[in-house]
């Protein structure tokens, strides 16, 4: 069954192409649930380039390893504006996430520099929390 899901979801890629994003906008973001297959097992920065709308938020935990992904800002979200999906990223390796060294006032602003240490990382589970 998994070996299906993974040959539809390489076909439905090949049919749009990669000109375009898989998620391309917040309402896209159940897709990447859907189609996890494709990610399992693969850096997360191939997750991270299929989605086009900004991560704006992002927090890391070790033990289970994974990533929350925000769409809005602290700020919106408590002035309930936007939608308040989160996209959790569970990763096969520990984070070295130091909260002491991120930017101060910015240590939930998720980054390209972000990107780059952590898009290495390897997906083992996708999640999406409303």
């Amino acid at each position: 069954m998994k070996t299906i899901k993974t040959l539809l979801a390489t076909l439905f890629f090949a049919q749009i192409g990669y000109s375009q994003q898989l998620v391309q906008n917040i309402n896209d973001i159940n897709l990447l649930k859907e189609y996890e297959a494709i990610f399992i097992n693969k850096p997360l920065k191939d997750l991270i380039k299929e989605i086009k709308p900004e991560i704006k938020v992002a927090f890391a935990y070790n033990d289970p390893s994974f990533f929350e992904f925000r769409f809005i800002t602290r700020q919106q979200r408590l002035n309930n504006e936007g939608n308040k999906v989160s996209l959790f990223v569970n990763v096969k390796n520990s984070i070295d996430w130091n909260w002491e060294n991120r930017p101060k006032g910015k240590e939930t602003f998720w980054s390209k520099e972000d990107a780059e240490k952590y898009g290495n990382l390897i997906v083992s589970e996708i999640e999406i929390v409303y």
